[in-house]
């Protein structure tokens, strides 16, 4: 049973809205139900508060990074869903607090049963009963019976005597054909560089002939913020508009290769990048769009591996051509910047988001403001649908002004252009349980089993989550102590290892020729994440012997190792 609501509680006491008419869809479990995951830790509930909830006083910001602060605040939670797409009768709203020893674990967990009609159910938090180990607002769910199933929903949180929430504002209909909303677009458009690699593919396109269209980047690759993710993010619209500049259907001759993983930058993507977008050899993208513009920040290289990566990409099997695409937080922040010389240096056609968008959210409406931070935002980090539909329609602008300038050659000269920000990495080799390289030998020694629960993202159309390094290497609690073991010759190694918050997981340590050179911690990030770090580069390609064994006292718990990045 969930909690009882009191009489008109939410008539009488001020609040205000974390998410308001937001649309969700349930994403398949293992189980077989439909789960929206809404995560409300780092900084995300505070940011709620601020885009939806117009909160821009402190004490209140302060207070909801809590539970204490949070149970201070709050006096309860009034839920409302809408059903917009699928038949089910009720969804299970859910409040989970993260604990301090085990964060999915030992934190109190509200939950509530509510139809899906569109009438208010409110959550009294004192009649809960609260976890002593309770940290902080980790997450809100949405549980539905089964997947696919859309709905509008709002979440609203009514305060405690002493505080008072601002008033609300009203959004106004953003109007997508205005003559502001194409000026915005206008913006978006940094350079179009040599457009001969893009014309070339709508020529071939427009013939009839088969061309691929991928996406490589971070979790608004993956569709993050986009209800349904499949079709409604930035990477199938812009597929979309694709097609139509070339007069074909999405299901003619023009195929379509989305390869975004959540919370990874550019120096995951240059080791995903064979199997997540060659797909091992079995695809020749003609054009591929990069983006990593607002997860690049901790790359150790500091662009490195993005400047490593596109080289890889433009030398590869059919010189495809590459959009280098600058997404946005809702901070106004990216790294464009700092990865816009590559563009430059090899002349690429550059799309930023961030030029577009954020001028205009300081305008007034009718001052030539478009839209709001609220509607462009899922979260702090994610579009919304409309701001998916932007970023494509960014997309759509360049490929319009490329197919309209004279057709060009293709002069790019790669090995002539010394790589601005540095192309070590470029010829780099992923290395699993799968691979076959002459230069490494492995003895897996207590790392003998194979990790099934993995980071896992929706690839291409698909709904469900396909599991990202397979092939690993896990060491499991009852596995000993003997190290896993590597002889490799090359100039530089990465390695992939799991993240996790689970209490069960342990740390790593990696040695190189007898010496420590790292310990390897999964609960930095502390969630599931596959997280890159270098081992060793710049060094000449001789043997060395490389091992991986658990940290001194934590030899009875788990550890994975995806795999590894290999440069000979």
């Amino acid at each position: 049973m969930g909690p009882k609501a009191p009489k008109d509680a939410e008539k009488k006491r001020s609040g205000f809205y974390l998410m308001r008419g937001k649309e969700i869809a349930g994403s398949a479990q293992p189980d077989g139900r439909g789960v929206q995951f809404l995560f409300m830790d780092g900084g995300r509930i505070v940011s709620a508060a601020r885009l939806v909830g117009n909160v821009t006083e402190e004490r209140i910001w302060k207070l909801l990074q809590t539970t204490e602060g949070f149970r201070k605040l709050v006096h309860s939670i009034g839920v409302t869903a809408e059903l917009e797409q699928g038949e089910c009768d009720e969804v299970d709203f859910v409040l989970q607090m993260y604990g301090k020893s085990d964060p999915y674990v030992s934190g109190t967990v509200i939950r509530m049963s509510l139809p899906v009609d569109g009438r208010e159910r409110t959550a009294v938090l004192s009649g809960q009963e609260w976890s002593d180990d309770d940290d902080l607002p980790g997450q809100i769910r949405f549980e539905f019976p089964r997947p696919g199933i859309i709905a509008r929903v709002s979440v609203k949180l009514y305060l405690n005597d002493g505080f008072e929430a601002p008033e609300e504002i009203e959004e106004t209909k953003v109007d997508l054909d205005s003559a502001d909303y194409r000026a915005m677009l206008e913006k978006s458009l940094m350079q179009a560089g040599n457009p001969a690699r893009l014309q070339r593919a709508i020529d071939r396109a427009r013939q009839g002939e088969e061309v691929t269209m991928a996406f490589i980047g971070g979790s608004i690759t993956q569709g993050a913020g986009a209800v349904p993710i499949n079709t409604g993010c930035y990477a199938y619209k812009a597929f979309e508009r694709f097609c139509r500049l070339a007069g074909r259907g999405t299901e003619d001759t023009v195929r379509y290769v989305k390869a975004g993983v959540g919370g990874t930058p550019s120096e995951l993507g240059m080791l995903r990048y064979e199997k997540d977008v060659l797909r091992d050899g079995s695809v020749k993208p003609d054009v591929v769009v990069v983006e990593f513009a607002v997860n690049d920040e901790g790359d150790e290289t500091k662009g490195e591996c993005y400047d490593s990566l596109v080289r890889k990409i433009l030398d590869g099997d059919g010189k495809p051509a590459v959009i280098l695409l600058f997404a946005v937080f809702d901070n106004d922040w990216n790294l464009q910047e700092r990865l816009s010389p590559v563009g430059r240096a090899y002349d690429l056609p550059m799309v930023s988001v961030r030029d577009a968008v954020v001028e205009q959210f300081y305008r007034k409406p009718g001052e030539g403001r478009v839209f709001s931070k609220n509607q462009f935002f899922y979260d702090c980090y994610h579009p919304t649908n409309l701001g998916h539909t932007v970023m494509a329609d960014c997309i759509g602008r360049l490929l319009e002004e490329a197919d309209a300038m004279p057709r060009q050659e293709d002069t790019l000269k790669l090995a002539e252009i010394v790589p601005p920000l540095g192309g070590e990495f470029q010829t780099v080799k992923r290395f699993d349980r799968s691979s076959d390289l002459p230069c490494v030998q492995v003895d897996c020694g207590g790392f003998r089993h194979r990790d099934e629960e993995l980071q896992a993202v929706e690839m291409d159309r698909d709904l469900t989550g396909t599991g990202e390094f397979p092939d690993n290497w896990m060491h499991r609690a009852d596995d000993g102590g003997a190290p896993f073991s590597m002889d490799v010759v090359c100039r530089a190694l990465l390695l992939i290892y799991k993240d996790s918050g689970s209490s069960a997981v342990g740390r790593a340590e990696v040695f190189v020729n007898g010496e420590k050179i790292l310990t390897a911690d999964p609960h930095v990030n502390g969630w599931t994440h596959c997280n890159p770090v270098i081992c060793f580069r710049g060094a000449e390609p001789v043997s060395r012997h490389v091992e991986i064994r658990m940290a001194e006292g934590e030899e009875a718990k788990e550890f994975t190792i995806l795999g590894f990045g290999v440069v000979e």
